[in-house]
């Protein structure tokens, strides 16, 4: 059974950091890509950033480009989110997905609320 637990989120200041964390069972998340959408209140679920799963390359949506940072620990079978700069437009429930060849469709994290406010 595959699950995809975040962890990490809560209430920030404008300018401050918080670190995203997705701890995966039941699959390998070096096998998949691995990527963290958001979703604001009234607002479509957006991708944020990604990691592929064999070349590692990644991608960030325009608005976090060098504030958030994606990276992946295959020992800790473990995706994370450096996010720092956060501004109140980044609130949101951030969760995490997994794609793979087997699973097309992807799995789906529970999400963790972010919410950056002064």
């Amino acid at each position: 059974q595959v699950q995809l637990v975040e962890s990490g989120g809560g209430l920030v200041q404008p300018g401050g950091s918080l670190r995203l964390s997705c701890a995966a069972s039941g699959l390998t998340v070096g096998a998949y890509t691995m990527s963290w959408y958001r979703q604001a209140p009234g607002k479509e679920r957006e991708l944020v950033a990604s990691i592929t799963s064999t070349t590692g390359m990644t991608y960030y949506t325009n608005s976090v480009k060098g504030r958030f940072t994606i990276a992946r620990d295959n020992a800790k079978n473990t995706v994370f989110l450096q996010m720092n700069g956060l501004k109140p437009e980044d609130t949101a429930v951030y969760y995490c997905k997994a794609v793979g060849i087997t699973a097309p469709r992807g799995y789906w994290g529970q999400g963790t609320q972010v919410t950056v406010s002064s």
